[in-house]
């Protein structure tokens, strides 16, 4: 490294000599770093706006484009303590008696008073079990294969309260089972008539005559009703005159409508279309549409101050926290102004809206038919209003054609329902943004700032590295200054000293 001599001949403060000279050579460098940053603060803006359309896209796929979502059923009970019931968005509107005998019950052992004692070593048990509807439980082997036989260990030493909870806790069982004053009860989880349970193996047998339960010929548990044990239960009910009495389970579902029989009783139930559902999803859908519209518009009109640009660390540095705050938001504001992307995609979601839906067959065909029209303030930029008294007549009359103008299907624009038109565009807007500012995984040779923002990093490290070179050149000329007003300074006293002799 050379030399660098400070000043001490000529008594010039050198420093500060060089330093106020790079100034002035970095000059150029500030510009590239500013650069650097307008470009960043565009990207970020740009990925905020995609961030905007996105959470749109997802809002309308969430709750326009699923028919269970936007379509939904309501049904009502004149005697909800006996019977609920629900619908899906395809049943009928229809009602329906159902007058409940008795509900379908789970089968529960009680044993006698148990003998257990634990066993000396592991001891593998077999059963079988037979679900309340009759199917029997199954098991999938490590091979893969599926066995209706369920093998459970019992542990050394394991305590009843051990046994139980191995015999609860082994899922495929399908059981709960407890011990209180000396007897066992085990429960069947489901209901149903046909619920069993069958020891297969003689170390079964063994442990469960230890916990007082007795078995048939054919090795099944029995129920000891003096005890309180009972068989299991079907549902008997009669519905619109049918008499059921084969359903295993109290809820089951015919054409689309789920019932719950809870206790005995009658109930007339009634399956309509949830209007209010419907229609709040079409006044959120609205409210969001407006709410992006107006970011957007607000970025395309944004105010650009060429006056302020990035500031310096030095430039920081001479100003408190919150002139600093308010110079960057100037700074970065008008960043996106008269974007050709987002003013395009605008242009497209209005037409998107706007444009009536070419559907044979259907009643609706336009949004101003559900009471949807635009803003007649030009300062709302294609805002949209809602006549909500109109658009629940048209729900109310006509759900699935109030689903069809949002979802039509179509290979052709004009054949799409405008939801379906509006995900299309914002689609492709979220692509082309894309291309542009990327996505935060993304290198920055995968997107155009990207790549422009690399141009400039290499412009800088080339910068910095000739403004390192300028540096070494201004120190070495200073410095053969300074050696030679020292070489003068010595020669001038030596003259001195010899007129003085």
């Amino acid at each position: 490294m050379a030399i660098r001599i400070g000043g001490l001949a000529s008594g010039m403060d050198i420093d500060t000599l060089v330093g106020d000279l790079m100034k002035a050579e970095r000059i150029p460098l500030n510009k590239l770093n500013q650069n650097k940053q307008i470009l960043e603060w565009q990207r970020d803006d740009y990925r905020s706006m995609n961030k905007l359309l996105s959470d749109f896209d997802q809002f309308v796929f969430d709750n326009i484009s699923l028919k269970s979502k936007m379509i939904t059923k309501q049904v009502t009970s004149t005697n909800s303590s006996a019977v609920t019931a629900t619908a899906n968005s395809s049943a009928a509107n229809i009602n329906t008696t159902v007058n409940v005998t008795s509900t379908a019950k789970s089968a529960t052992w009680i044993s006698n008073n148990s003998t257990y004692s634990p066993v000396a070593s592991d001891t593998e048990i077999e059963l079988t079990v037979t679900n309340g509807d009759g199917t029997v439980a199954s098991v999938t082997n490590p091979d893969g294969t599926t066995s209706n036989v369920i093998k459970l260990t019992i542990k050394a030493g394991a305590t009843l309260d051990d046994v139980l909870k191995e015999l609860s806790n082994k899922k495929e069982l399908g059981i709960s089972a407890f011990s209180e004053s000396g007897k066992v009860v085990i429960t069947k989880n489901d209901t149903g008539a046909k619920a069993a349970i069958k020891l297969v193996d003689g170390d079964a047998q063994s442990l469960f005559q230890s916990l007082g339960f007795t078995s048939d010929a054919s090795n099944n548990v029995t129920f000891n009703t003096s005890l309180g044990a009972k068989a299991g239960e079907n549902a008997d009910y009669t519905i619109n005159g049918l008499r059921v009495t084969d359903r295993a389970s109290n809820t089951f579902t015919i054409n689309n409508v789920n019932y719950t029989l809870h206790s005995p009783g009658q109930a007339s139930l009634t399956v309509s279309g949830n209007t209010d559902h419907t229609v709040d999803k079409i006044v959120e859908f609205v409210s969001k549409y407006n709410e992006m519209i107006e970011k957007i518009n607000s970025k395309l009109s944004e105010s650009h101050y060429r006056d302020y640009k990035p500031l310096t660390a030095e430039e920081k540095g001479e100003m408190s926290e919150k002139q600093v705050e308010l110079w960057e938001e100037r700074a970065k504001s008008g960043l996106l102004r008269n974007d050709s992307i987002l003013s395009g995609s605008l242009s497209k979601l209005r037409m998107d809206i706007y444009n009536p839906v070419n559907q044979t067959g259907s009643t609706l065909n336009q949004l101003t038919e559900i009471g949807i029209t635009t803003s007649t303030n030009f300062r709302d930029k294609g805002k949209l209003v809602i006549n909500e008294a109109k658009l629940r007549e048209a729900v109310e009359k006509d759900p699935d054609a109030v689903f069809t103008l949002f979802n039509a299907s179509g290979t052709n624009q004009e054949d799409m329902g405008l939801a379906v038109r509006v995900r299309e565009t914002i689609k492709n807007t979220i692509s082309n943004i894309e291309q542009k500012a990327g996505r935060p995984a993304w290198t920055n040779q995968q997107f155009s700032i990207g790549r422009t923002l690399g141009q400039v990093d290499s412009q800088i490290n080339r910068f910095e590295d000739r403004l390192t070179r300028v540096e070494q050149r201004y120190w070495r000329q200073f410095t053969a200054m300074e050696q030679a007003i020292q070489r003068a300074n010595e020669q001038s006293a030596s003259l001195m000293q010899q007129f003085s002799m």
